[in-house]
């Protein structure tokens, strides 16, 4: 498997656990408890930097 491939698979990967964390955090946010909240967004957040990143080096790989 090429780089580019691989990190298309990475990627895509990463934006659905994105998408999972996201809605789990906007569907039971009120019902979690305070700490479990704010490790999610914070997790959120993290995912969020990781995809920026892998989508940099996705541009620059050729």
């Amino acid at each position: 498997m090429s780089m580019q491939n691989e990190l298309n698979t990475i990627t895509s990967t990463m934006n659905e656990i994105a998408e999972r964390i996201t809605r789990l955090v906007e569907t039971e946010g009120t019902h979690m408890d305070g700490d479990v909240y704010t490790e999610l967004v914070a997790a959120e957040r993290t995912v969020g930097a990781l995809l920026r990143r892998l989508n940099r080096v996705a541009g620059r790989v050729t």
